[in-house]
């Protein structure tokens, strides 16, 4: 099933308008995540919204925002006075032009969504917007109001719908020169650059996110597994980084590496497993419930190493 809808409103390009529906285009569900517990008792942390003076919790009916002006002094802003400036784009994605992909520097890039028709009827309004993107080849702006504020929307044709990036203002990304005008100018000899070059030729390849695996995520699978089989649990040894001294030697080293040419054998590379679909899956049973009898079969070899019996 999919999730439920972020936003419902119109999509338009002039006067061609279609009901639109935005969905999450990313999860992070899937991750293990923790809970706060009292050490003492093992229960759970709960928090409260209590007053900051008197120490009184406070109900979220009497909860309202204000803005600190001063310290200690606030101007306090009602939900009606937020409605009132509401602006068209919370209720519209209007398509104000359309850019060159490569204009949109990534640091601006916030978070994807998919868009697609809401209900039975736009879908032919829908296709003309999309198809008109796609045939120019062209990225479309338009503007979307999400959790009460106005964000830029980058619309691009994915398949029969659309994807939706955020997209940051200007003031939200930090000037690069902060960090970079302390970075030394170092000259690099053409030797260096070819060494340089050859490693990344032999390490070339297309990108595969199945290829990838979180590993953090895995070592917590495996982490929590271990500690409810009651098994010790031991610390890894961290590597150590290694001061390099000779640069070229550090390369031609890295290359005879890439090329198999250093005497000592290589242990053959781990094929990269693909990430589950659910991580928790991999989670030791609950006791007191069986697993399915075929669920370890269907499993790759390569995981249910991972799996306690």
């Amino acid at each position: 099933m999919a999730p439920r809808a972020n936003w419902k409103g119109f999509l338009r390009l002039s006067l061609v308008t279609c009901p639109v529906a935005l969905y999450p285009a990313t999860s992070e569900s899937e991750k293990i995540s923790f809970n706060q517990l009292n050490r003492a008792t093992g229960h759970r942390v709960k928090y409260l919204k209590v007053d900051a003076d008197t120490g009184d919790e406070v109900p979220n009916e009497d909860i309202v925002k204000g803005y600190q002006i001063e310290k200690d002094q606030f101007i306090e802003v009602t939900k009606e006075e937020l409605e009132e400036v509401a602006l068209e784009s919370t209720r519209t994605i209007e398509i104000d032009e359309f850019v060159d992909k490569s204009d949109i520097d990534p640091r601006y890039l916030i978070r994807p969504y998919y868009l697609r028709p809401d209900g039975k009827i736009g879908h032919d309004a829908f296709a003309v917007i999309r198809e008109t993107i796609r045939e120019m080849n062209k990225v479309a702006i338009g503007r979307v109001v999400l959790t009460s504020r106005e964000h830029i929307i980058a619309l691009e044709p994915m398949g029969k719908g659309l994807v939706g990036t955020l997209l940051r203002y200007p003031y939200e990304v930090r000037n690069e020169q902060e960090y970079f005008d302390e970075i030394q100018d170092v000259k690099v000899t053409k030797d260096m650059l070819d060494l340089a070059r050859h490693i990344v030729e032999q390490k070339a390849g297309n990108f595969e996110p199945d290829k990838f695996e979180d590993q953090y995520e895995t070592a917590l699978v495996e982490l929590i597994n271990q500690k409810r089989a009651g098994k010790p649990i031991t610390p890894k040894e961290r590597p150590r980084g290694v001061n390099v001294v000779d640069l070229m030697d550090a390369l031609r080293k890295s290359v005879g590496a890439a090329t198999g040419e250093t005497k000592a054998p290589k242990k053959p590379a781990k094929t990269a497993k693909k990430a589950a679909a659910g991580q928790k899956e991999m989670l030791m049973a609950i006791a007191g419930k069986k697993p399915a009898k075929d669920a370890a079969a269907k499993k790759p070899a390569a995981r249910s190493q991972r799996k306690l019996a």
